[in-house]
């Protein structure tokens, strides 16, 4: 999807693509676990975890969608253009453990002009992070401040 860099108008929706896949590990867990304080037994305490239904330390939600961002960022590549303006909904219906591959569906959502700014328009993009028996364990609305070519 590297292709020129895009202006509103250029977004269609409907238009989708699938980013590169990438394997969870164990250290990406505990690495994540340090850089934000979260201990939670969930995340670091294999033993605790065999007494629970889920039976094994899973990866943080927060740490899944932060990956999820950097496989659309090395699969969109930069538009300067646009930029991030956030995010509408976030939700982890599915857990992801060590092991698991995580990739992302991407799909333009819709389209609409920036309430304030009649030279940028607002894309939200629907962002499914799919694991490899394709179950959905992150979702996100994205919503991309992009600059138009006739304001």
């Amino acid at each position: 999807m590297k292709d020129e860099p895009k202006f509103f108008e250029d977004f269609e929706i409907g238009d989708a693509y699938i980013t590169a896949g990438r394997t969870i590990t164990e250290t990406d867990i505990v690495f994540h676990a340090m850089h934000s304080g979260d201990f939670m037994p969930h995340h670091t305490d294999a033993e605790w975890c065999k007494t629970q239904p889920f039976k094994r330390p899973f990866a943080h939600g927060n740490m899944t969608f932060s990956i999820s961002t950097g496989l659309c960022i090395q699969t969109e590549g930069l538009n300067p253009n646009g930029m991030s303006y956030g995010y509408n909904k976030i939700r982890y219906p599915n857990l992801v453990f060590a092991g698991d591959t995580i990739r992302v569906r991407v799909t333009v959502k819709s389209k609409e002009d920036h309430p304030k700014n009649r030279t940028h328009g607002l894309i939200i993009e629907s962002k499914e992070t799919l694991n490899q028996k394709d179950e959905v364990v992150c979702y996100a609305e994205h919503v991309l401040y992009v600059q138009k070519k006739n304001p």
